[in-house]
């Protein structure tokens, strides 16, 4: 490995402390050890979470408390790595993971990485390993057609240049959970940042059935918005989508329509002519 990569963990933990002990001792298993790991914790009471960090040899601090992905942007702001490595206390890895997140950092240091998952209910495999997802017009995630050069995010698994946060891109803090990191990797792409699919390794996703059935409407007609609009813009795909969501799923998003046009105006920098006219 080289000397210049040094990798960061940036762990997010809210109110499970024996998934996070199970994550960190899974961790520790590696036969590679990074830089740091930083467990960036949103739990109610953060004692005992600090008192399991501190068990791992791992770093501690207070989460915003403002949802997933303020947490997400406040654990890669608090690392010190070339390399931000995301992960959430639900998972596990295979023998050799850190060693390939690495060994892909050296082949392209530049690159955002985005890992294979695979899924767990109660300790029972349910999902066949698959590859990580790009945003879609509908705001969800889709297949890759380029995996060396795409914009897919692995929410709790991609591991990113920390320059992607030092020139100051974020992820979407307006919603709790839901499609954001989808939005993000279409983003970051768009700000001149590749993303490339790890296939030589995965991570092992035992999530709660309640995690799972969240959903965030409100974050998916967001993302599908700025891919329609401004990522690959066609409006007729917009309209399209904005009636499917809004209008017949969830009524009541109609009157969030204005407030979403325009924050998604606002994250991706486009703004009306000053005479008032209308962009085209």
């Amino acid at each position: 490995m080289s000397t210049s990569i040094r990798l960061s963990i940036a762990l997010l933990t809210r109110n499970r402390p024996e998934t996070l002990r199970r994550c960190l001792a899974s961790l520790r298993a590696q036969d590679v050890t990074p830089l740091e790991v930083f467990v960036s914790d949103d739990s109610d009471d953060p004692t005992v979470a600090a008192a399991i960090a501190a068990e791992f040899s791992a770093r501690h601090g207070r989460g915003p408390r403002r949802g997933l992905y303020a947490n997400r942007n406040a654990a890669a702001l608090a690392c010190a790595g070339t390399h931000i490595r995301t992960m959430d206390d639900d998972h596990t890895f295979p023998p050799g993971h850190l060693g390939c997140c690495l060994a892909a950092i050296e082949r392209d240091p530049q690159a955002i990485w985005a890992c294979d998952e695979s899924g767990y209910h109660d300790g029972h495999l349910h999902s066949e390993r698959h590859p990580a997802a790009q945003l879609h017009p509908a705001g969800v995630g889709g297949p890759v057609d380029d995996p060396d050069n795409c914009w897919a995010i692995a929410d709790g698994a991609t591991i990113y240049p920390r320059a992607v946060f030092l020139d100051g891109h974020r992820m979407v803090e307006d919603f709790g959970y839901g499609s954001s990191y989808l939005e993000f990797g279409a983003y970051l792409y768009r700000h001149g940042w590749r993303s490339r699919l790890l296939r030589s390794t995965w991570i092992e996703h035992r999530a709660e059935v309640a995690t799972l059935a969240c959903g965030e409407p409100r974050s998916q007609l967001f993302a599908s918005l700025c891919f329609n609009l401004h990522f690959r813009p066609d409006r007729f795909l917009a309209a399209r989508h904005v009636i499917s969501q809004a209008v017949i799923r969830h009524p009541a998003l109609c009157l969030e329509l204005p407030a979403l046009l325009r924050r998604a105006r606002e994250r991706w920098q486009i703004r009306p002519p000053e005479d008032g006219s209308s962009i085209e």
